[in-house]
């Protein structure tokens, strides 16, 4: 991809901020649109760009208050498909790493990542391509090694929901916030939101009530 790659930075650090600005900013062909402390920040600063002229490239911190990246990710994907989400992170969770993937992010990189690497990433994920660093491609070849092939099963969860999204609907169904949902799971509050935005989106649903009625409906059903 030839031209300038503009890059949004989204981090609730000021300081981990500015030193991307100023590492990043020095860099032929990088440009610095835009920056942000968190992601109600960052979906609103894009909001006001228009069309054509917004980054290609969102550098994401994975922990922030608020809206987590793997939140974040998932909005962008859905808001701005034409922003790519790269994850860059002190974290090597598997809840980040698999859950920014899934989420779709086009890629996972950890902080201490060296700059001529990270000014390749940044290039990469312009250009479409996924970029993952060492303990996230390793994380992902060792779960795609250990994972035995799933045998064929005729009847899986209702409304094309994965086990773990279905699982999470009946939960809340029952009435578990989100911060239950994260305890009872073993995942972070941030992944059990996006599943269940996830959810909402799958099922054609606009809040909570209305997956708690829609799990009521195929808990009870004939044969469900």
């Amino acid at each position: 991809m030839g031209g300038v790659v503009r890059v949004l930075l989204v981090d609730d650090h000021i300081l981990m901020r500015e030193g991307l600005r100023k590492l990043l900013e020095i860099e032929e062909g990088i440009e610095i649109a835009a920056t942000a402390g968190g992601g109600e920040e960052a979906l609103s600063l894009l909001a006001r760009i228009p069309d054509g002229e917004r980054p290609q490239v969102a550098l994401v911190d994975a922990r922030m208050p608020g809206m987590d990246g793997v939140e974040l990710v998932a909005r962008l994907r859905t808001e701005f498909p034409d922003v790519a989400p790269v994850i860059l992170t002190t974290f090597d969770d598997d809840d980040y790493i698999f859950g920014g993937l899934r989420a779709g992010a086009k890629g996972y990189l950890l902080k201490d990542v060296p700059p001529d690497e990270l000014v390749a990433a940044i290039r990469r994920a312009a250009r479409g391509e996924t970029v993952l660093g060492g303990v996230a491609g390793e994380r992902l070849v060792s779960a795609l090694r250990e994972t035995p092939a799933p045998a064929a099963e005729p009847d899986g969860p209702p409304g094309g929901l994965s086990e773990r999204e279905y699982e999470i609907a009946r939960l809340v169904a029952a009435g578990a916030a989100n911060r239950e949902i994260a305890r009872r799971l073993h995942i972070t509050e941030g992944t059990a939101k996006n599943h269940i935005s996830s959810c909402l989106r799958k099922l054609g649903l606009r809040d909570r009530t209305q997956l708690a009625l829609w799990v009521s409906g195929n808990e009870h059903r004939p044969g469900g």
